[in-house]
């Protein structure tokens, strides 16, 4: 038995060291270049197709198949007539808009047992990239050196315009500009824009969320995160609005489905939408995020999510509301803290300063680079301790009244309307009439999961700490009479009781009544709001105060950021660089592997059902499981999904991922689809910032957990029926 567990642990090691020899830098890389730049270290890892295979605008490959799922997920298409797979929080929202107490998708699940029964969701796009191509040269010349920052912008701007109507391209299809290396290069997308996309299958919530918070961000977990849509076509198969004639759309490529399985080293492709990273900063940007900028919204959302939290417990008509937004917010939530925990862990900021010692050597080797860019990092120090300050305070405005206090969020809304409505005739303020209309649509989506007494309590505790924490010179007047007046405590209390009270905004009912008023009359009685009056002070003494300063230094920290990484590409010749992510289509690879996130500890790279049930709490919302599933596991009634007479449910690779991959495929050597990712380990979040091999883990589905709770679960083989599974290892 000794003899066995050594030699497990030296396999172990060996497969961790091999790893780490082929991709230890991570990296999210744009699909068309991968032939000149990574095929060979991705075949080296373990990949056994060609760069076309993987990306080809000649033929159908993988990229067809990978689709922009509602502007902020990823998802993959894995039949012949669209089906599409993505995570059970990325569908969550539309899963939630099909809730009732009568009908609630989100505790029950859904599933359509024919074409017929599936949903619509008004407003979801599904988009597929066709083409990609850089458009740095045509872009950049008539741009030169002498050029302000606006005149730079303006001169880009319009070159953009002017590439894109030149693009050949078909009507229903659209072209995107977007920079990279913070604008030393663009690239463009020709895409295609899907409207008709509908719901076809999720499970319920104890299968697609289990563990919900106090498992996100954890390994191991043993979460079902999964939905299922469809995407629908016009019968041209092109993209066409919602309408009961489309039909499901017919793709190039779609996934076939392995259900192997996935062992130890074994190769992982993740093909996405990361949403955005900032690998490329200098130490002194890395600290202030660390020490100034995520304590504070940590800080903030804690305190939010502590109170819905409390409601949500004990009253289901409050959990299906905030269900939606209470996963946004704690999201990102206890990412900041594992970030910063991770950054701490790896010891990011004395090794990017190692790296900078590195780089300034290189710059100052050659008169030229000496020359132009001897004084970045110099210049990085000054403007980072400018902005210090007004940063710490940003982070609290917009945390605050942007994102926790939603009836402060509406009163923002509600201003701009009134400032992009007034009309100056003859020195008099005229209120165009459209005010109401667009007030009213605002109204119509607040409202619909708005619950006053949460959000009450929610702006007292966030007050509070808003009036302890923010720099006196930034404070809000309103706040500031208060406090010289004594009234710090009952300004944070009762006041806001009363505000909320007397207020016309807290309410739908008594909002729809200002919209009967006219124009004119219905800013007047906003203006007078108590709670309008709070968020106004908050809005002007920012915008005065904060905003102005930020912004200018925060331009000219942007236009550092543009040379130091023109600088880094130039001078550290020993690197090969990928861009930041910016939620366009990109390549990770890695491999299959456990990791070790303390001393003393290791864990392996699959979990099983068993874990499920030995995490289950009944009747808890975070790990009660239905009963089915109890009865599925006690029989072993796992069918061919098994292995080794257990149920994989989720495993962890070394694929660099963030926000945006959610829902994108982990694809195997051969192309086929293995997992779905959803989430990474909690040191490893700081991958954003600094990717690093011994911490960073992303986790995904394991496809046959999908697939057995589809088939055993659901009862819904029919949608088996239209997938292709194959067993790519059987044929070694």
């Amino acid at each position: 038995m000794r003899t066995n567990k050594f030699l497990i642990l030296i396999l172990i090691f060996i497969l961790s060291t091999s790893v780490n020899c082929q991709n230890k830098d991570g990296g999210m890389w744009i699909p068309s270049l991968i032939k000149s730049l990574n095929i060979a270290d991705m075949q080296t890892s373990g990949l056994k197709l060609s760069a076309d295979d993987v990306y080809s605008i000649n033929k159908s490959s993988i990229k067809d198949a990978i689709v922009h799922f509602g502007g902020g997920c990823t998802a993959e298409i894995i039949s012949k007539d669209g089906l599409l797979l993505t995570n059970h929080h990325c569908g969550y929202s539309k899963i939630q808009e099909h809730s009732t107490i009568e009908h609630n998708y989100l505790k029950d699940g859904f599933w359509a047992k024919s074409r017929n029964e599936e949903l619509k969701n008004p407003g979801l796009t599904a988009t597929i990239v066709v083409e990609i191509f850089n458009v740095t040269n045509l872009l950049s010349q008539s741009i030169t050196s002498e050029m302000t920052e606006t005149e730079r912008e303006i001169e880009l701007s319009k070159n953009i315009e002017l590439i894109k109507r030149s693009i050949s391209k078909k009507d229903y299809q659209n072209v995107i500009i977007k920079p990279f290396f913070y604008g030393n290069q663009y690239f463009a997308f020709v895409t295609e824009t899907f409207k008709d996309v509908r719901l076809v299958g999720a499970p319920p919530s104890s299968i697609g969320k289990f563990g919900s918070d106090t498992d996100n961000w954890i390994w191991p977990r043993h979460t079902g995160d999964f939905s299922m849509f469809r995407i629908y076509a016009s019968r041209k198969n092109e993209p066409a609005e919602i309408s009961n004639s489309n039909v499901p759309y017919k793709p190039r490529h779609f996934l076939p489905i392995s259900i192997d399985g996935v062992a130890e080293g074994d190769f992982t492709m993740v093909y996405g939408f990361p949403g955005r990273t900032q690998e490329y900063l200098p130490s002194v940007a890395i600290k202030q995020i660390l020490e100034v900028v995520n304590p504070a919204k940590i800080s903030i959302r804690d305190k939010a999510l502590k109170i819905m939290d409390a409601k949500m417990r004990v009253d289901t008509e409050t959990n299906i509301k905030y269900a939606s937004k209470y996963a946004r917010i704690a999201n990102y939530w206890k990412k900041w803290i594992g970030e910063n925990q991770g950054l701490i862990k790896s010891n990011a900021v004395e090794k990017r300063k190692l790296y900078e010692v590195k780089f300034q050597d290189n710059v100052n080797a050659k008169d030229k680079t000496k020359n132009l860019y001897g004084d970045l990092l110099a210049q990085f120090q000054k403007n980072y301790s400018e902005i210090e300050k007004y940063a710490h305070a940003k982070a609290y405005y917009d945390e605050t009244v942007l994102r926790n206090i939603e009836i402060l969020r509406f009163s923002y809304k509600l201003d701009e309307i009134i400032k992009n409505n007034e009309n100056i005739k003859r020195n008099k303020t005229i209120y165009l009439p459209e005010i109401i209309t667009y007030s009213e649509i605002l109204a119509s989506k607040f409202y619909k999961n708005y619950d006053a007494s949460i959000d009450e309590n929610i702006m007292k505790a966030l007050l509070k700490n808003y009036v302890s924490e923010v720099e006196y010179e930034f404070m809000p007047n309103y706040f500031i009479e208060n406090i010289k007046k004594g009234k710090e405590d009952s300004f944070i209390t009762s006041d806001i009781t009363s505000a909320f009270k007397k207020s016309n905004i807290t309410s739908q009912k008594e909002f729809n009544k200002l919209l009967e008023k006219s124009p004119e009359n219905f800013v007047e009685a906003i203006k007078e709001d108590p709670i309008y009056i709070i968020a106004k002070s908050m809005i002007d003494t920012y915008a005065e105060k904060v905003q102005p300063t930020y912004i200018t230094i925060n331009k000219k920290i942007s236009v550092l950021q543009r040379q130091y990484m023109k600088a880094q590409m130039e001078v550290m010749k020993d690197r090969k660089f990928y861009p930041d992510a910016n939620s366009t289509l990109r390549v990770t690879w890695g491999n299959v592997t456990g990791y070790a996130p303390k001393d003393g500890i290791y864990y392996t790279p699959v979990s099983h059902l068993k874990g499920v049930m030995e995490k289950y709490i009944p009747k808890d919302y975070e790990f009660d499981i239905p009963q089915k599933l109890i009865s599925l596991f006690n029989k072993k009634e796992y069918g061919i999904f098994e292995e080794n007479g257990k149920m994989p449910v989720n495993f962890i690779a070394t694929n660099h991922t963030t926000g945006g991959n959610s829902g994108s495929p982990a694809i195997d050597a051969h192309g086929n689809l293995i997992g779905l990712n959803f989430d990474r380990v909690w040191e490893g979040t700081m991958s954003d910032i600094n990717y690093d091999m011994d911490i960073c883990r992303n986790i995904m589905v394991d496809i046959r957990y999908v697939l057995f709770i589809i088939d055993k679960y659901a009862d819904s083989r029919y949608l088996l029926d239209e997938m292709k599974l194959v067993k790519p290892k059987s044929k070694k």
